[in-house]
């Protein structure tokens, strides 16, 4: 049997009207069952202190949210720039890194001369540098945070995060340096001296502050003997003895010089320069 329009009608409302009760009883509540996100509106103060309370309670995605709405709810108030960053924290402690790092620039798009700019540059930093890999993967984010840190030690030298951006550099550094010396010995390894050399060059001439120099240096004295080129293997040799006498590296070298080159090492004279520099200088 076919059921008239009126009919048809009546059963639909039938199974409607029961909902719209209870969505109106919600709404009278100012709450919106179809939104799990859903946050009453509240003085400003209110609401920034459960959002702070979230976060003392390590309750990251819940102060993520209460701070966004900080500023959806009151955009214009002193609070809102301030629950931007700690929306960003938020997201940051809860190792969301991607959410932290888009919030942290739209702070510093919106704010440019905030005085908190320095934090912020600091913090995004974070974001790239907990996201370090081993030397076997890529190194992208090593080199995001070397450059986020860097931004943030040129423009803020004097920040309170300054020492702590500057240890973290050096650490990032040293990672970097790490991937280039695993490159090349893995090229040395394999006789392709010329790709080695220029690994271990780079290590030598972008990363003169790290521990891998004295084994690039030694690596290159390895590799320039394999390729018979005796004086520039000396001459390497000589920088790594005078800079780094003590080191095992050395040891090792000088055990792969013969007794000509040994007898150049040891002349006082100084007819070979002996800087770090001078590797790069044309003869």
């Amino acid at each position: 049997m076919t059921l008239s329009p009126n009919v048809r009608t009546m059963k639909i409302w039938f199974y409607i009207l029961p909902l719209l009760f209870v969505l109106n009883a919600c709404s009278s509540d100012g709450e919106n069952p179809l939104d799990d996100n859903f946050v009453d509106e509240k003085p400003v103060e209110l609401l920034y202190n459960d959002a702070a309370d979230a976060l003392d309670a390590r309750d990251y995605t819940t102060s993520f949210n209460l701070f966004n709405e900080v500023e959806r709810q009151h955009p214009y108030s002193q609070w809102a720039t301030k629950a931007q960053l700690m929306a960003a924290y938020s997201a940051y402690e809860n190792e969301d890194y991607i959410e932290s790092i888009i919030a942290l620039d739209r702070f510093m798009r919106l704010h440019p001369g905030n005085r908190d700019m320095d934090y912020a540059l600091y913090l995004k930093a974070l974001n790239y540098y907990d996201q370090i890999s081993d030397v076997g993967r890529d190194q992208d984010m090593t080199m995001q945070a070397k450059d986020t840190f860097e931004g943030l030690l040129r423009a803020h030298p004097n920040s309170q995060y300054a020492r702590d951006a500057r240890l973290k550099l050096d650490l990032t550094l040293d990672h970097l340096a790490g991937k280039e010396m695993s490159v090349g010995r893995y090229y040395l390894v394999r006789n392709q001296f010329h790709a080695a050399i220029k690994r271990f060059q780079n290590v030598i001439e972008d990363y003169q502050t790290t521990t891998h120099v004295p084994e690039a240096l030694h690596r290159l004295v390895e590799a320039y003997l394999s390729l018979g080129i005796r004086g520039e293997a000396t001459r390497v040799a000589a920088v790594l003895g005078y800079n780094y006498p003590g080191s095992e590296w050395y040891e090792d070298t000088y055990k792969l010089l013969d007794e000509s080159q040994r007898e150049a090492l040891l002349d006082d004279r100084g007819f070979i320069d002996k800087t770090i520099e001078s590797l790069f200088r044309p003869e």
